[in-house]
């Protein structure tokens, strides 16, 4: 279990120095950062109580070897840490390792080969066609006022018909209004994309906008609450509740199901995998290639439920 120890000057210099190459160089998000600095901590304390409670120089922590690593991992699984976390956590141990030898100078080639734990990656779950549409159709049935159903309509068609993530929808100003064939989205980690609007959403946000009852600023909100303020995605989150409760849609049925339910039926539909990378903004191919596990696991479904001899 990680201690309160506090780290050296020149390793607490070095972390800082690292976390600031990841923001600059590699557009890292402020969680993304978080996370990596929990880690980083858990590690070098570890380490720092593993070696007698030395105090780490940074050249130290580079030629730290592959046993200290596997002690480490024990260490933090014992601790109840599962393994998608504990992978993530080797990936910024390593990601430090290598960035700190290159500085200081050290062989991290033994501690780099090291292997993380295994584990299932989740894949998505994205919603039938049917059930999108019907969310679409029905997710304002439930609202107090037709303008706040409008909103609730008009986010929940950028979230299916744009691929958007919930946060990049309300991130939307005035100034997006009217919305334009294209929008230019910053996702993650401030990464830009472009992102083709259909008519259907252009048309769910003009219709929000003639019958909201307050004021939207160019500079601020598109998406208001009931009081005027910034809509939260905690209010689309319970408006999903609502609509998935009435249509008999699992839990998995959220918002962020509908921005999974875009990039499954684009791929369905003959979409090219590297085109919809770019429609959702993924940094990596191999995030987006969990779709094509969803289209086949699907497929596979279809066959067993229809074959003859399956």
């Amino acid at each position: 279990m990680t201690k309160d120890i506090l780290l050296p000057e020149a390793l607490r210099a070095a972390l800082s120095d690292w976390l600031a190459h990841l923001r600059a160089l590699d557009g890292a998000s402020e969680a993304t950062i978080a996370a990596y600095t929990t880690d980083l901590r858990h590690w070098l304390v570890f380490l720092t109580s593993y070696r007698g409670g030395e105090d780490l120089s940074p050249k130290a922590v580079a030629v730290a070897d592959r046993s200290e690593l596997r002690a480490f991992m024990a260490d933090e699984q014992g601790g109840g840490l599962g393994a998608r976390s504990m992978a993530r956590r080797l990936s910024a141990v390593k990601s430090f390792t290598r960035w700190l030898s290159d500085r200081v100078g050290g062989d991290a080639t033994a501690l780099l080969s090291a292997r993380g734990p295994k584990y299932r990656r989740k894949l998505p779950r994205p919603l039938s066609i049917d059930a999108a549409a019907a969310v679409l159709d029905t997710i304002g049935d439930q609202a107090r006022e037709d303008w706040i159903a409008a909103r609730d309509t008009a986010v929940v068609t950028l979230l299916y018909g744009c691929g958007l993530r919930i946060s990049e929808a309300l991130s939307l100003t005035g100034r997006d209004s009217p919305l334009p064939e294209v929008l230019r989205i910053t996702g993650k980690g401030g990464k830009e994309r472009i992102v083709p609007v259909l008519p259907a959403a252009r048309k769910a946000v003009a219709h929000y906008v003639a019958q909201v009852p307050y004021d939207i600023s160019r500079d601020g909100p598109l998406f208001l609450g009931a009081r005027g303020g910034a809509l939260s995605a905690r209010m689309i989150a319970r408006a999903m509740e609502q609509v998935r409760a009435s249509l008999g849609l699992p839990a998995t049925a959220t918002p962020h199901a509908l921005r999974h339910s875009f990039a499954t039926h684009l791929l369905s539909a003959g979409g090219d995998l590297r085109a919809i990378q770019e429609l959702l903004g993924h940094a990596s191919l191999s995030t987006t290639q969990a779709y094509t596990a969803v289209d086949a696991a699907r497929l596979m479904e279809v066959y067993a439920q229809a074959h003859p001899r399956a």
